[in-house]
């Protein structure tokens, strides 16, 4: 006799319990997520067909993608999607999984932005687009430049910007500042690699599966972040901001090499867990007038 609906998910989510670890919240939304992509329906859907059995054309779909996550694969790569910032994104092994961490990033970022303001914003590593896309959504007045340093990455970000009629985002393949156009930004805004290459953490979780150049840079992590504070102010209009997301640990080391750079008003903000997760710094120079 077929399992129902209800059982198989309560089976799956005492499979991930005890092979992955998760709590019983997320083991059961997990084993909801696979289930309602074998069925191709919503959770509605699932909740409200829980006692119906599961037919074979399911079985042959649910079984190998529990295989997966059970073998280690994260959730996002085996559905193809993550959602973000309201957004649900397309992702593939050529991106970073969207975290709710980088959502401070994003806060940040709106806070320097008036709704009204026709302001130039560059994300540097865009990936999936995550951040430039929820920039896009909620200040539809401003212009995005999103660049990558992967064409793979940038085809995924562009067919999210298609899939969710964002207009005012323009992809740009680049090595950071490279291949850029020659001209500066309100706003330049990056969740760079900030990993030490021999963190050991890379060969754990998630992050077995995830793109390393878009994780480790150097033996301190802060290879990139270095490159882009470096020559932010080539690239920052006068009185502009530069806000860059780095590991908890990296605020201090950031922040320096902030002020380096000339970089002034300094500020370093807190993730959902409390974790230093974002340092922001202003351009100090002035436009200045010359009156005839």
């Amino acid at each position: 006799m077929s399992s129902s609906l209800r059982e198989t998910w309560v089976a799956a989510q005492d499979q991930l319990i005890n092979s992955l670890g998760l709590e019983k919240g997320e083991a059961r939304q997990e084993a909801q997520l696979l289930l309602q992509a074998a069925a191709n329906k919503n959770r509605a859907w699932l909740l409200a067909h829980e006692n119906e059995a599961l037919n074979c054309s399911m079985a042959q779909i649910f079984q190998p993608l529990l295989l997966r996550r059970l073998q280690g694969e994260p959730i996002a790569y085996i559905l193809g999607c993550r959602e973000f910032y309201g957004l649900n994104l397309m992702v593939s092994r050529d991106t970073l999984i969207p975290r709710p961490d980088t959502e401070t990033l994003v806060e940040a970022a709106l806070a320097k932005i008036s709704p009204q303001s026709h302001v130039t914003i560059l994300d540097l590593g865009t990936g999936s687009g995550a951040i430039a896309l929820a920039l896009a959504t909620q200040r539809p007045l401003a212009q995005v430049i999103a660049s990558d340093a992967s064409s793979a990455a940038l085809k995924i970000a562009e067919i999210n910007a298609q899939s969710l009629a964002i207009s005012n985002v323009v992809f740009v393949l680049s090595d950071w500042y490279a291949q850029l156009p020659q001209q500066q930004f309100d706003l330049i805004v990056s969740n760079p690699p900030y990993v030490e290459i021999n963190d050991v953490h890379l060969k754990q979780g998630d992050l077995r599966f995830e793109p390393l150049n878009a994780l480790a840079s150097g033996i301190d992590g802060l290879d990139d972040i270095r490159r882009i504070i470096e020559h932010s102010l080539i690239y920052l209009k006068p009185q502009g901001w530069l806000l860059l997301e780095h590991g908890f640990h990296q605020a201090r080391l950031v922040a320096d090499l902030m002020a380096e750079a000339g970089l002034t008003e300094i500020v370093t903000l807190q993730d959902l867990g409390g974790n230093n997760r974002v340092t922001l710094a202003k351009n100090p120079l002035i436009v200045s007038t010359h009156w005839g």
